[in-house]
């Protein structure tokens, strides 16, 4: 299992959607990696007709001690998790309660990775479609700094649910996106309306020719230095343009389209581009192509160039 490396080519789709029936959803793990990391409570509540009629909440064994934060943060121990079975039991079951639903959550995106990890392995192909709270109150609020669970049940004053905890956090979800709905009403008049206010927006193509560096006092020994930098995704902290600006600046080159020439390909998010169905960009299996055969690219994780152009 891989953050990057797993491509969840059957990954459902993230949506913009307000159905009548869905399974919120919410999974507390040891850390943020399906690659170290472990599940250990997993919670759902099933939505029909916009009422609660079934929940699913199950601790799960880790094959690890729990660390001290997540305890901390959780309060979960683990001595809570001794007699718990392990997650190659749980998840089956979880799964099958959930069924073929579309899913709903905070953030959910984080779930859902975690769920098909660790469910590839035990032949679980998870290929539900999701919406996500975070990203609906972002498109509807972008007026807003932070779009945390923890502010949104503050925002829409939905209750004292159990926090950092599988059905708790669930049942916070599903009362924000409620409230989500009902800003919707409000705001737009229609959920069509607003479904069509987000669908993507026909780009700009970005003119590289007008980046042009900021200064030319380069440092040779800086990793992007003399490098042929292309993006794909979307950058969470930035516009393309600003990063496209920032490798020049440091006296890199940036490209529209991969080729024999790129050195590196920055990933950005593309789990919410409706054009990708198997988890990969076309510039990501170009690059992948030519890095197989042989050629001198290497496909940066978003998070990792913030690393390289970005003094904190």
């Amino acid at each position: 299992m891989s953050d990057y490396s797993s491509s969840r080519e059957n990954k459902g789709t993230s949506l913009i959607s307000f159905p009548s029936e869905y399974v919120v959803i919410d999974i507390e793990t040891t850390g943020l990696s399906t690659d170290f990391d472990e599940i250990i409570e997993v919670g759902a509540l099933k939505v029909v007709d916009g009422s609660v009629t079934d929940s699913f909440c199950e601790y799960v064994h880790p094959t690890e001690p729990i660390p001290y934060f997540v305890t901390a943060l959780t309060g979960i121990t683990d001595e809570d998790l001794k007699d718990a079975r392990p997650v190659e039991d749980v998840l089956p079951d979880y799964v099958r309660f959930i069924g073929d639903s579309i899913v709903l959550g905070q953030n959910v995106n984080f779930d859902v990775n975690f769920i098909y990890d660790f469910g590839e392995p035990l032949g679980i192909t998870f290929t539900n479609d999701y919406i996500d709270t975070m990203r609906l109150s972002r498109r509807l609020h972008p007026e807003f700094k932070h779009h945390r669970l923890k502010d949104l049940v503050e925002r829409y004053d939905v209750g004292d649910f159990e926090r950092h905890r599988a059905l708790g956090d669930c049942q916070a979800t599903f009362e924000i996106f409620k409230a989500l709905q009902q800003d919707v009403l409000a705001e737009h008049g229609s959920f069509d309306a607003f479904i069509e206010y987000c669908k993507p927006k026909p780009s700009r193509r970005i003119d590289i020719s007008n980046i042009t560096p900021a200064c030319d006092d380069f440092d040779p020994s800086h990793p992007l230095y003399g490098r042929m930098c292309v993006f794909t995704g979307k950058l969470e902290r930035m516009l393309r343009k600003d990063a496209m600006q920032l490798v020049v600046n440091l006296g890199g080159e940036v490209g529209d389209s991969v080729t024999k020439k790129t050195n590196y390909l920055i990933l950005g998010n593309n789990d919410y581009c409706s054009t990708i169905k198997d988890g990969k960009s076309g510039k990501q299996k170009k690059a992948e192509k030519l890095m197989a055969e042989g050629y001198d690219i290497a496909v940066m994780p978003e998070s990792v160039f913030y690393d390289l152009v970005l003094e904190e």
